[in-house]
């Protein structure tokens, strides 16, 4: 005679070794979240404070924008956003989108300081080639695929571009715009 298990204690001991199974398999190691790499360093910002009013600030932004090939799509007295395309391989796209505010600093409101972060997408083309079935009698069904696909973009990656090079060369520009705003205006 076979020994019987009753149906809940086989449930039971079932879930107990898919836990322990479960447990076995993952690491101890508590995963670092994204969030706790921000320092918040003074020396890592994406801002700098130009000796001139809010408008002007944000004029030099956008012509610093316009200068290489970004297309402004929000432009507002104060905040303006750009974004260009780029595609350094052949299936491959990326998208930089700019974002600009542009703040009064003082209580005169001679100084502004401008906010400046870029968003960098990253696009994969997925190719989905279509095909048609062929039913044969004496074979059966053949698959036979079109030359013509229904390849779109995906976006694959997407990250702010961290402080640094890229925005000191962006706030670079800003000033030789914001020079010559004033010498054409003496």
């Amino acid at each position: 005679m076979h020994p019987r298990i009753s149906l809940p204690l086989f449930r039971w001991a079932l879930a107990a070794a898919t836990l322990a199974l479960a447990g076995g398999c993952t690491s101890t190691a508590p995963k670092l979240k994204v969030y706790q790499d921000e320092g918040f360093e003074s020396s890592e910002t994406f801002s700098r404070l130009f000796d001139a009013p809010v408008d002007l600030t944000c004029e030099a932004a956008r012509r610093a924008l316009l200068s290489q090939g970004y297309v402004v799509s929000v432009l507002k007295p104060d905040a303006i956003n750009g974004t260009k395309s780029f595609q350094p391989e052949g299936d491959v796209h990326v998208q930089i989108e700019f974002h600009v505010v542009c703040a009064a600093d003082g209580s005169n409101g001679k100084l502004a300081t401008a906010y400046v972060s870029a968003l960098q997408d990253r696009y994969a083309l997925k190719k989905s080639p279509n095909s048609a079935s062929l039913g044969v009698a004496a074979i059966g069904s053949l698959s036979i695929p079109f030359t013509a696909s229904d390849d779109s973009l995906v976006k694959v990656a997407s990250e702010t571009i961290p402080a640094g090079p890229f925005y000191d060369r962006f706030f670079t520009l800003m000033h030789r715009y914001l020079r010559e705003q004033a010498v054409s205006t003496e």
